[in-house]
């Protein structure tokens, strides 16, 4: 799932996941860090699920997808689009 709350010139996007889906330790990557892997690891909150919350300019396409444990590469079915590789989200 994917919650924005925009600002003036930039908005801010967080990444949710739900509770122990996929298990083990999750990260967001994509062009807003570089494609690093661990550099936005989501963090799980009281309610279980899983977040993570990255400020991007607005007006912009950003591509992502999920890293979960092991290297599994996994998209976001809420996101914005697909364009066969890589999800994204438009601000």
């Amino acid at each position: 799932m994917l919650q924005r709350a925009r600002r003036k010139t930039a908005t801010d996007v967080t990444f949710v996941l739900p509770s122990g889906h996929p298990c083990g330790p999750v990260s967001v990557v994509g062009d807003f860090n570089e494609w690093l892997p661990g550099a936005h690891p989501l963090v799980e909150r009281t309610d279980g699920t899983r977040a993570v919350k990255i400020s991007m300019p607005t007006g912009q396409r950003m591509y992502f997808r999920y890293l979960a444990d092991g290297g599994h590469w996994f998209d976001d079915p809420d996101a914005d689009g697909h364009d066969g590789r890589n999800c994204y989200v438009d601000n």
